[in-house]
């Protein structure tokens, strides 16, 4: 068990000692004012150099990240990012960028941003994409502020937006925000969208189809052309959740599928460290119909080959992120894409595709599979079978950190009862795929024949299961080390 830092307390054993200047230099007196004058010694532990580095790099290696092991987190992409991309996000010209540097001291910077859009139009189909947003979320609240000014301009009103019920939890947040009411819309026996249903909800007051495709169960949405033409027949228009466009991605084109708004999740699909909080990056395409409601500023070529940013857009949404957005991992992006070129994209989604098949061929005699159908790049299975031996998915999560890997999303989707949500992506080798599967495998026997070793997992981390509900309802973020840990 890694010790406390308070733990290695040895009074007097502190090596940092600082000589008294030997040049003329004022006193802290003379520096500060009274009322910032500390009066008595930081209650600090003490310990020598060599402990206290020790400690802090033994801490530094039991964070779990995506170099240390997978992630398979279903509907997040959570891939290993190429070194690469970020030593050309380092670059002093591009890093050292300050955001209110003039047009001609940027160029190499804008010439950026105006590739990557080609690159994201290429790929998606659309005709515009504003790189503003900063992240996935973002961008979705930003596509139906378009999609309702879209309306508005035409004289509608329309403020519904129909949603699967499998969709994530974001896009009924981002229509609520937007002004607009989330209409779920239920799964059919396949796991996918019941088209009926969806006609029987689609009327003038609709604003837009807001689709997952594939969806949150790994599934392609096989009538998403039926269903857009359904949409528009209807006068709304049809919107891409692009969470999982890792699975289509150099396969096939949004616009092709019938989709008006498409948001991506720069930091998910095309490299950039996901996870954390940040950094994010949800640029927009849109439809030619969309453009003059794009948030400004946008980002023009004048005649003269230049670009420059244009602000003189009276039907725009207006600004929807200080400054431009989130610039390194528009570098990151560029440079991932440009990189793989349209062949390697090709060949991301068809690992990301063969390593979850994969997967789901070793575990799904194992697991409950709600939905027996071809996968793409994520699947979902459930641990209902587990849960009958009185064994929940969250205690199997909690078993797999004794195996050194992190768990999958678990009880998401909603309409998947004891839910584990898996998607490998294609960075994985099938050495750590292999890994993964037989601790999955060791876990469920495990939860036949000793289902308390279990559901009191982990057993071996530096921290034991923890009481959820009491941290978030007595949550401690100061610690005195003086104190009891058990009190703390």
């Amino acid at each position: 068990m890694e010790k406390l830092l308070c733990e290695l307390h040895n009074p007097g054993s502190g090596t940092s000692y600082v000589p008294e200047p030997d040049v003329p230099s004022p006193s802290v007196e003379e520096i500060l004012t009274e009322d910032l004058l500390r009066r008595s010694a930081l209650d600090l532990p003490e310990a020598p150099e060599a402990e206290v580095v020790r400690h802090f790099t033994r801490l530094s290696s039991l964070n779990y990240h995506v170099e240390r092991g997978m992630y398979p987190l279903g509907s997040c992409t959570m891939k290993y990012n190429p070194k690469i991309n970020e030593e050309m996000a380092a670059l002093d010209g591009f890093a050292g960028l300050h955001p209110h540097a003039p047009e001609p001291e940027c160029r190499g910077a804008l010439e950026l941003m105006l590739g990557l859009e080609s690159l994201l139009k290429e790929i998606s189909g659309m005709d515009r994409v504003t790189l503003q947003p900063a992240a996935g979320a973002q961008g979705e609240l930003t596509g139906l502020m378009m999609i309702r000014a879209y309306h508005t301009n035409r004289g509608e009103d329309r403020r519904k937006i129909l949603i699967p019920d499998s969709a994530h939890g974001t896009n009924p947040a981002s229509a609520a925000l937007s002004g607009c009411t989330a209409v779920p819309v239920p799964s059919g026996a396949d796991g996918k969208v019941d088209l009926n249903a969806l006609r029987d909800r689609l009327d003038g007051e609709c604003a837009a189809v807001m689709l997952t495709n594939p969806n949150t169960l790994g599934l392609f949405e096989t009538e998403v052309r039926e269903v857009s033409k359904a949409a528009h027949e209807a006068g709304a228009l049809m919107y891409l959740d692009g969470a999982n466009l890792n699975a289509v991605v150099g396969m096939a084109r949004p616009r092709e599928m019938g989709f008006d708004v498409v948001h991506f999740n720069l930091h998910k699909t095309f490299s950039s460290p996901h996870g954390g909080g940040g950094p994010g990056s949800g640029p927009v395409g849109v439809v030619a119909e969309l453009e003059p409601f794009l948030p400004v500023p946008v980002l023009e070529r004048a005649e003269d080959g230049r670009p420059f940013w244009d602000v003189d857009r009276p039907r725009s949404v207006g600004r929807v992120h200080a400054f431009y957005g989130n610039f390194a991992v528009m570098l990151r992006a560029y440079c991932y894409i440009r990189t793989l070129g349209a062949e390697g994209l090709e060949e991301v989604c068809k690992r990301a595709l063969l390593n979850a098949r994969y997967l789901l061929a070793r575990l799904k005699d194992t697991f409950e599979l709600p939905y027996d159908s071809h996968c793409l790049h994520e699947f979902v299975l459930s641990g209902s079978r587990q849960k009958a031996k009185g064994v929940r998915t969250l205690d199997m999560g909690k078993r797999l950190l004794d195996y050194g890997l992190h768990a999958p999303t678990v009880y998401f989707p909603l309409i998947v009862p004891e839910a584990l949500m898996i998607e490998p992506t294609e960075t994985e080798s099938k050495a750590e795929l292999d890994r993964f599967a037989d601790a999955m495998l060791s876990v469920a026997k495990e939860a036949e024949e000793n289902p308390e070793r279990v559901k009191l997992a982990p057993h071996n981390t530096p921290v034991r299961r923890l009481d959820e509900a009491r941290a978030a309802r007595q949550l401690k973020v100061c610690w005195d080390w003086q104190t009891e840990p058990e009190n703390s």
